[in-house]
């Protein structure tokens, strides 16, 4: 069992704070084991005993009568009522809970968040939560917690912890990590053939399954040629009316650009894929669309595929994206105008990363060794023209260094350890 010793330290510092912790992110990336084991663990080693931590998990059957968000509040506060023991309330996978009538209102419902509202107002119990669904947790949070919720997020592991679990060259490991990503699951298993099952089966009776039962959905043939077709994509600009038109050629038949976008939404909701949007550097505004998409893991996108679009440069860039949003970063697709020949032709910086006051600007490049290649890349960091540091990450240079210009070029893998610092 890896130690992911950046989310149990995210959880220690939210402790007794009187907000309940809310722990989300996509399924099977290890929000369970952070919470019910490698948390738990760190609280015994701190004198907390066994039987005042409350574990509920419900999407296993001994605990689905505490679906009903009633029976698993007068359970916790049954236990919770020897006002002198501090307790700690570990609830998982809360999307599985449902409404029910309230019996004292006629014609109102009792939530899992009324509940859990309740609870947190006990001053001996520390409240976690972990969830799988943004709809169930991060879009509604504020509004339903009202304010009262401390939210972490948990990735799949990153190529450090990755790296560091396995062992052995770093290089060795960057290539296998492309193919295969982080999921927690693949460092226990033994060859290529059980990853690629394992990846396979996840898209098929967990994701694809989740996305369809959530959120009602008929037509399971197009979630899937739409998760294709991000998947082709991935690193790419596109829009939902792009998205949209591929499919109507493919399928011969109509199909709405609103069930496209709502399908997409469903998607990200799942945590599945991730939405950058862009950013005009100089105007200082986003454009609705084209946007790009990026998978919250590598190794799924791939195994969407069937592991026959393995391009390099694009999985580099989608890598390079889910590590700045890992370290706690905003991130936009960076729009520059080139007006040199008399003709405003927008130029694409890859990775516009804001962090609080500070700006960074990032290019991913596989290599740079052709005239072309190099121009692109330094001309759309030039356009810039601003003082706030840029930067090119790059797989074919041994080492990192800064250019005339000013240019910081960073090796992939000392980026990917925190070798070098980007702020």
């Amino acid at each position: 069992m890896f130690q992911r010793e950046r989310y149990v330290q995210k959880i220690v510092d939210y402790m007794h704070d009187g907000q309940v912790k809310v722990i989300t992110g996509i399924r099977r990336c290890g929000k369970s084991t952070l919470l019910f084991e490698l948390f738990y663990e760190y609280l015994l080693k701190n004198g907390v005993s066994p039987e005042n931590v409350i574990k509920i998990q419900l999407d296993k059957r001994k605990d689905t009568k505490y679906r009903n968000p009633i029976a698993l509040a007068e359970y916790v506060e049954e236990i919770v009522s020897d006002a002198s023991e501090q307790y700690y309330l570990f609830i998982d996978e809360v999307q599985f809970c449902y409404s029910v009538p309230d019996p004292d209102n006629d014609g109102y419902e009792i939530t899992l968040y009324d509940m859990l509202n309740e609870l947190k107002d006990y001053k001996n119990l520390d409240v976690y939560v972990t969830g799988s669904n943004s709809k169930m947790l991060s879009k509604d949070i504020s509004t339903e917690f009202r304010g009262r919720s401390s939210q972490i997020h948990v990735y799949p592991l990153s190529f450090s912890e990755y790296s560091t679990a396995v062992g052995g060259d770093w290089r060795d490991n960057l290539e296998r990590y492309m193919i295969y990503g982080g999921m927690p699951y693949l460092l226990q298993l033994k060859n290529d053939e059980q990853r690629i099952k394992y990846l396979s089966s996840l898209f098929d009776e967990v994701y694809i399954k989740d996305i369809v039962e959530r959120n009602k959905i008929e037509r399971i043939d197009i979630i899937n040629d739409i998760l294709n077709v991000l998947s082709s994509l991935m690193s790419s600009l596109t829009n939902p009316l792009n998205i949209t038109n591929t499919l109507k050629s493919v399928k011969n038949e109509k199909l709405s650009v609103n069930t496209v976008s709502n399908y997409i939404e469903y998607c990200k909701d799942s945590f599945l894929i991730a939405e950058a949007k862009r950013y005009d550097v100089k105007g200082k505004h986003y454009f609705d669309y084209p946007n790009k998409y990026y998978f919250t893991d590598v190794g799924l996108r791939n195994s969407r595929l069937g592991f026959r679009q393995i391009d390099t440069g694009h999985i580099m860039e989608n890598i390079i994206y889910n590590e700045l949003v890992l370290r706690g970063y905003s991130v936009d697709v960076g729009v520059v105008v080139d007006r040199s020949k008399g003709q405003n032709v927008q130029k694409e910086i890859d990775f516009v990363v804001n962090n609080v006051d500070k700006r960074i600007y990032i290019q991913s490049a596989l290599r740079m060794d052709e005239d072309e290649k190099i121009n692109a890349e330094l001309g759309s960091l030039l356009l810039a023209k601003d003082f706030f540091k840029k930067i090119i990450i790059r797989m074919d240079i041994p080492r990192s260094f800064y250019d005339n210009n000013g240019i910081f070029h960073c090796n992939l893998i000392d980026f990917l350890l925190d070798r070098e610092k980007l702020f």
